[in-house]
């Protein structure tokens, strides 16, 4: 069983539903409306959690009713929420997502505590770090607290994995050097590289830059068309599983937490895991909504 620590972010997501997405200025109904956790840390911990890992987390909450049901919504599923502080004078962050009939979302978020803890917080929690496998981070908390975080990480030995979402378009020199593993979707690599990605050579040309920055291993995920990996000279285009995807939120997430949770801390299954978590995501585009979309370990072996 993987050990994993997620930096992350702790959203409760207002969900609408559109048989198309609204213009710039144009007034439109929603088919549909829901609310459901979510956070791309939060998903991130529980694809892991859900795939088998142990999972702990560090990040902050409001003080209010959200902070509360999501801090519960963690534990019920086995995450170690201690690292979690709960902050007195910020709401519990939000993300408001519109799904077409596509499949295909748009998202704004209000971080609110998402931006209450820092680097001293990561510190206080250094021994959830120690104890981990792996460490994964995004871009929807501090910076300094994810440096922080990786410099502990790197200082003892555990396995650092950046989703740079959502994506800027310079990151850190500092930050790079310490990520062993990127995870950016195609508009992100984009973002980062300069480099449109639509295939495996766009991938590759991608990757080489990121590799030039300092990252030694490399995964794009295209969407429909799979994950491209890029590792010590090995690279290959693993295909996604042919579905009909009714809601794209948190697949990304579930990839994320999937492949850590059977991925080797010295990537010797790198393919295999990346297939699985391909499996994985295949089986969340499928359900409405972040968190209850995430698939379970079971469920997840059962794709052919």
């Amino acid at each position: 069983m993987n050990r994993v620590t997620v930096i992350g972010s702790i959203n409760l997501d207002t969900n609408l539903r559109v048989r198309k997405m609204p213009k710039p200025g144009e007034t439109i109904h929603a088919t549909g409306h829901y609310s459901a956790a979510g956070g791309k840390g939060a998903n991130q911990a529980v694809a892991a959690a859900r795939s088998g890992c142990k999972v702990s987390f560090i990040g902050g909450v409001g003080n209010d009713a959200p902070g509360s049901e999501m801090l519960n919504l963690l534990k019920k599923e086995g995450i170690n929420t201690s690292g979690i502080i709960t902050a007195p004078h910020e709401s519990t962050g939000q993300a408001f997502i519109t799904v077409d009939d596509n499949g295909q979302n748009s998202i704004t978020i209000y971080a609110g505590a998402n931006y209450a803890f820092g680097p001293n917080e990561v510190v206080q929690n250094k021994a959830l770090i120690a104890n981990s496998d792996f460490l994964i981070a995004q871009f929807e908390t501090p910076l300094e607290a994810t440096i922080k975080g990786f410099e502990i990480a790197h200082a003892e030995g555990v396995t650092t994995i950046l989703n740079p979402a959502p994506a800027l378009t310079e990151i850190p020199a500092d930050l790079l050097k310490l990520t062993d593993i990127i995870t950016p979707n195609e508009t992100e690599a984009e973002t980062i590289t300069g480099i449109k990605v639509i295939d495996e050579k766009t991938a590759q040309e991608a990757a080489a830059k990121l590799h030039q920055q300092g990252v030694a291993t490399v995964i794009i995920t295209i969407g429909a068309k799979g994950a491209f990996y890029d590792y010590q000279g090995q690279y290959a285009l693993i295909p996604a599983f042919k579905v009909k995807a009714i809601d794209t939120t948190a697949a990304g997430d579930t990839f994320i937490g999937a492949m850590t949770s059977v991925l080797k801390p010295d990537l010797t299954n790198l393919k295999e895991a990346i297939l699985f978590a391909n499996k994985a995501s295949s089986l969340t585009v499928q359900k409405f909504g972040a968190q209850p979309a995430i698939p379970f370990a079971k469920d997840i072996k059962l794709v052919k």
